[in-house]
């Protein structure tokens, strides 16, 4: 348990520190450090595939497979690059309210999706998310898109996952392999042009954007072992550390302006996230008793630490959290 939470609080941790990253990498623009990122991450993730020797998963993927691998890639894609614009354009905090409103707008996808039926207090959560967002778009006078971008292209993301049916690692990596060619000629490009800052800012500066693929895949890495560890009734409530990080150095250390209203947008969607986690854990402990206590069951007392039963690191936010923040 104690080494579940460790990797845990690593993970959100890291990806709750990305708002200190990403300006390290100027004068790179968004685009331009978003392709580096997809490529050096594919650069890891393959080399850790081949150590696993599952590349014959990919090999025999079917062309559904791919189809489902290749809307997963566009949309990770969507979400990383709006978020790395956020954090350089001086919005962090927006970029945090959107991974704040995320569980609330999954939860409406799988009413939406899957006909899940929801409780009355999961009801009165999503109706206070979607009257923070009102309240902060007309304080703001204008609709927070890189919130909304941020939450329904991830929550669409996880949606995706879902279905795809392969191993978290192997899903990665195709991703990856999805995203290599445009990203690829897109450096070149701007490299051949002189718009490129791969070349011409020094070793540091080459590095640092070599080093996007490590803090994309490490703590994805760090999250795959805590949720093997870790009830997900556990990890689901470890998820908000990375918002709530992002949220205060957006605030205490970037200095982003707060309004009265703003303020009370956040308020609301915290309301709505302590009720929608106390409904969670409180739903999760009725139906354990239940299963404890029906005849017809036997309950294995090390189930929350069996990898089979772990959720897929890569699929997006549900009760375990999210996969890719940032």
């Amino acid at each position: 348990m104690r080494r579940g939470l460790g990797f845990g609080v690593a993970a959100f941790g890291m990806w709750g520190l990305f708002p200190l990253f990403w300006p390290l990498l100027k004068p790179a623009g968004s685009v331009e450090i978003l392709a580096h990122r997809m490529l050096w991450g594919l650069l890891l993730t393959a080399l850790l595939l081949t150590a696993a020797r599952q590349w014959r998963t990919l090999r025999q993927a079917s062309a559904r497979t791919w189809g489902l691998v290749v809307l997963a890639a566009a949309l990770i894609a969507v979400n990383w690059g709006v978020y790395i614009y956020a954090v350089n354009a001086g919005h962090v905090v927006e970029g945090a309210l959107g991974y704040f409103v995320n569980p609330l707008f999954s939860v409406l996808l799988g009413v939406v999706v899957f006909r899940e039926r929801l409780r009355v207090a999961q009801w009165v959560s999503v109706a206070l998310g979607l009257a923070a967002v009102l309240v902060i778009a007309i304080a703001g006078g204008h609709v927070p898109w890189i919130a909304l971008a941020l939450a329904v292209s991830f929550g669409l993301y996880g949606l995706v996952k879902k279905v795809v049916p392969l191993p978290a690692q192997a899903s990665l990596t195709a991703e990856g392999l999805v995203v290599l060619v445009p990203a690829l000629t897109y450096l070149l490009v701007i490299e051949f042009r002189g718009d490129g800052t791969f070349v011409d800012h020094g070793i540091g500066h080459s590095l640092l954007l070599a080093a996007a693929g490590v803090v994309t895949v490490l703590p994805l890495f760090s999250f795959s072992v805590a949720a093997r560890l870790l009830p997900l009734s556990t990890v689901g409530l470890l998820q908000y550390l990375t918002p709530v990080m992002q949220f205060l150095l957006g605030v205490l250390y970037f200095h982003e302006h707060m309004s009265a209203a703003r303020w009370v947008g956040f308020v609301l969607i915290w309301c709505a996230l302590v009720l929608f986690s106390f409904d969670s854990v409180r739903a999760a402990r009725r139906a354990k008793a239940h299963t404890v206590g029906s005849p017809d069951s036997v309950v294995d007392p090390d189930s929350t630490t069996d990898p089979d039963s772990a959720p897929d690191p890569d699929a997006g936010i549900s009760a375990s959290g999210p996969a890719r923040t940032g």
